[in-house]
């Protein structure tokens, strides 16, 4: 935890003098995206209120935004901490990503589409690959979803999917067999980039729900082991 503090105290910057809830629960939940706080993590208010330099009130006020979007919850006489999902909770995840990432893909209009940051994405899983940084390729992975939900040009859609991401890097923490889960995505991911450049969004469309579905098939499989395991 000594750890992560440190780096949330670098976040400091980003709330600026007028810091709010949102901007902290904003924080937080790409902290949690990134894979800072694992499932089950208790999120202690003086330590991060201390890191972030944010009142009492306002860290409050962001662990309530961040209990609603599913991400936290609160234990009576506990405290507050990092959700652990559900296998139910990983099927719904994927049902969503499946409906909003395959839409933005269909709905793409002609060609060239602005794909930098899917080409960054992958190219940041390729070189956490080379390096053996699995997690770091998971959180590729991640951006790569990110940025492909980004193409949509909704501002809406796009903090829809946040949440839905930072609920993502849960059900891979429990998984915690990362080079199994996620090598074989990047060249998948190299593919989608590829039939979007090519300016194929259907061929992109059909590669994106293929990829999907297996990928929830290795998720689920894993985690409801590992969920009957600790049970």
């Amino acid at each position: 935890m000594a750890e992560q503090l440190k780096d949330l105290a670098d976040d400091r910057a980003l709330l600026g003098r007028t810091s709010t809830a949102e901007r902290v629960s904003d924080i937080l939940r790409s902290r949690i995206a990134e894979g800072y706080f694992p499932p089950g993590t208790r999120l202690s208010e003086d330590s991060i209120g201390g890191a972030l330099g944010v009142s009492r009130n306002t860290l409050r006020e962001a662990f309530r935004l961040l209990t609603h979007e599913r991400l936290l919850v609160h234990e009576l006489n506990r405290g507050v901490f990092v959700r652990v999902l559900t296998v139910e909770d990983v099927e719904d995840i994927y049902r969503t990503r499946r409906l909003v990432e395959c839409a933005v893909v269909r709905g793409l209009g002609d060609p060239p589409h602005p794909l930098d940051g899917l080409a960054s994405a992958v190219e940041e899983g390729q070189a956490a690959a080379r390096e053996g940084d699995w997690k770091g390729v998971g959180t590729a992975n991640i951006h790569f979803h990110r940025e492909l939900v980004a193409l949509s040009g909704s501002e809406r859609t796009a903090e829809l999917m946040r949440s839905v991401f930072a609920e993502l890097r849960l059900a891979f923490h429990v998984v915690d067999e990362p080079q199994r889960l996620h090598e074989p995505y990047i060249a998948r991911n190299v593919a989608i980039l590829q039939a979007l450049q090519e300016g194929d969004p259907a061929q992109a469309e059909r590669l994106l729900a293929g990829y999907l579905d297996d990928s929830l098939r290795r998720v689920v499989e894993v985690y409801r082991r590992r969920v009957g395991d600790d049970g």
